[in-house]
């Protein structure tokens, strides 16, 4: 009696976590075929809506929701301090998630008034100084000079990538990280865009009360001028991210007193701004100061 070989069902999967889903695949590999269900990351319209108006729509990952109201709230120049903004609530639907905030009045009129301005000019394309204002605005210059070792980069880096959960399931977010001056991982956010986990982690930090002046940014994506001018108007002194800048962004981080590194690796990087708050290692592997 003859017996035939059978593929091995493959193990049943894991819940998904927040920010992904169970979708199903036909995996091809080394010639055989199987199909499962994968994690796949989640990508969903959030409406901001701010004292009952409608101010933007993002498409991002569905989890730490409330980081990201804070944070955007807060990079996109919508208010100045956390204690401004409440949030009244976040509603999931079929369409997406509506996150309704509340915010001084003084600001909810500023808000129109870019929105208009916005508006106004979309028959023409970048033509006005308003718009021109309002499409690349400069932060004020950091005041924060926290001085970090290459060493602490490192293990910044290193901590990295092992803490992105949602990426080891779906492969398809970006993560942004906050680490103490030594280097270690105190937080970390992902979202299938880089500005909204940036957006996440700046939320988080005023959460739970982190000093931005006090610790350095990671990032695993380019740094685009978006990334720059967020990280200068959460007060962070120190951008490192895995790929390049733009020439923006380094202008923008040379008028900001923001220190910009690209190219972030175990064996390397560049530093494209305020090189002193990196402090070189020494061949012998004391500190430059002689401590």
């Amino acid at each position: 009696m003859k017996t035939h070989a059978t593929t091995p069902s493959p193990p049943a999967p894991t819940p998904p976590s927040p920010g992904s889903a169970l979708r199903p695949v036909e995996r091809w590999r080394q010639g055989e075929r199987c199909r499962l269900a994968d994690h796949i990351a989640e990508e969903v319209p959030v409406a901001f809506v701010c004292n009952g108006q409608p101010f933007a729509v993002m498409m991002a990952t569905p989890a730490d929701l409330e980081d990201f109201a804070l944070g955007f709230a807060l990079s996109e120049g919508i208010v100045e301090a956390v204690a401004e903004i409440a949030i009244e609530r976040i509603e999931p639907s079929l369409e997406g998630v509506e996150i309704r905030l509340t915010i001084p009045q003084a600001r909810a009129d500023a808000l129109e008034r870019r929105r208009r301005g916005l508006g106004g000019r979309s028959g023409c394309g970048i033509c006005g100084s308003e718009l021109l204002e309002t499409a690349l605005r400069q932060p004020a210059p950091v005041r924060a000079d926290v001085r970090i070792q290459v060493a602490a980069l490192r293990r910044a880096l290193r901590e990295l990538q092992p803490a992105q959960a949602l990426n080891a399931r779906t492969g398809a977010t970006h993560a942004a990280g906050w680490a103490a001056p030594d280097g270690s991982l105190r937080l970390l956010r992902e979202d299938i865009g880089r500005h909204n986990a940036l957006d996440k982690l700046i939320g988080a930090m005023l959460r739970t009360g982190e000093d931005a002046g006090n610790g350095f940014l990671v990032v695993t994506s380019r740094a685009s001028y978006e990334m720059a001018m967020k990280t200068a108007s959460a007060g962070i002194a120190l951008m490192a991210a895995v790929s390049a800048p733009t020439a923006l962004a380094i202008s923008l981080a040379e008028r900001a007193n923001l220190t910009l590194i690209g190219f972030a690796r175990q064996d390397g990087h560049a530093v494209y701004t305020h090189p002193q708050r990196l402090l070189p290692e020494r061949p012998d592997g004391a500190h430059p100061s002689g401590h």
